[in-house]
């Protein structure tokens, strides 16, 4: 895992067995691809070899989003809010699998919008499923998820509680459907006071709430999921993932690790190395978050 304290590298050349899945929130796709940063997610996607590329926060109508990521180039998958403006999640497959041949078909087998038996999470923007068919015979599912930030004794943590407490029961369902399970995206909770750097101060406070932990405490327990980036890195604060754009959280390294790659654990053994790809300083960035990627010797 790269330092935190540092912008990170490009991993290092890999063969074509290899996957690369790439997580980002893009805190509004448009504003990530606004020509007026000095550096773009367009700028940084073009110096990726990404094969799967999962988004939380697009904030964007379909159009808009087919537009700037370039349906040339990927295979795209979009959950649009209803509420404009607001959430949205996809998943954009490479194309050109012809260059690649061990590596994934150029769009999935099968697609699912929405956390399944949560009612009308299909028009929230917030979870989004593909099932791929591997070279070697087995399957990769693959789900970009963004939860709901939450507020202490409002009505969105309990919209927060309740999505936390159906993933309990879709992340099992999901890996007695496929061979590997792949859960990416913002969570918008810290496991461990590792993954905040000022986690005495955010105890009350959504985010980091012992309830809240709790739900990734079963995740990683007795549901049998990896986190995957924590694994790779070992007990080293951080490294983060989100800093506010707020004082000098940024330059301080005052983050929060709170988007993930959770897998179920033959997927979790194949991962090769994790690197959050944190911008050199505050105004090269181009979103909040900073993307994580993570390479799977899948086949």
């Amino acid at each position: 895992m790269s330092s935190p304290n540092t912008a990170a590298q490009d991993p290092a050349p890999r063969d074509q067995h290899t996957l690369r899945i790439a997580t980002v929130n893009v805190n509004g796709i448009r504003a990530a691809y606004n020509s007026k940063k000095k550096q773009t997610m367009g700028d940084w996607l073009a110096h990726r070899d990404i094969d799967i590329l999962c988004l939380q926060e697009v904030r964007a109508p379909d159009a808009s989003l087919r537009k700037l990521l370039d349906e040339d180039q990927w295979e795209i998958l979009h959950s649009e809010a209803v509420a404009k403006g607001r959430a949205g999640v996809a998943i954009a497959t490479r194309k050109g699998a012809e260059q690649h041949p061990s590596r994934l078909p150029d769009q999935p087998r099968q697609t699912r919008i929405g956390l399944p038996g949560l009612d009308g999470d299909e028009h929230t923007g917030r979870w989004v499923e593909a099932d791929y068919d591997l070279p070697g015979g087995t399957s990769l599912t693959v789900v970009s998820a963004y939860v709901h930030s939450g507020e202490v004794d409002t009505i969105r943590q309990e919209h927060k509680y309740a999505f936390l407490e159906r993933m309990l029961t879709r992340l099992p369902e999901l890996a007695e459907q496929s061979d590997h399970v792949l859960i990416v995206g913002d969570l918008n909770v810290g496991h461990t006071e590792l993954d905040i750097k000022n986690w005495r101060g955010n105890v009350k406070n959504a985010g980091f709430l012992p309830e809240e932990r709790a739900y990734l405490d079963r995740y990683f327990g007795d549901v049998g999921y990896v986190d995957v980036a924590r694994k790779l890195a070992g007990d080293v604060p951080g490294p983060y993932t989100w800093w506010s754009y707020r004082g000098q959280a940024f330059d301080n390294d005052a983050g929060w690790r709170i988007d993930y790659h959770m897998a179920t654990p033959a997927l979790a053994a194949a991962a090769r190395q994790a690197v959050v790809d944190r911008a050199p300083s505050y105004d090269t960035r181009f979103s909040d978050h900073a993307p994580l990627v993570v390479d799977y010797q899948l086949v």
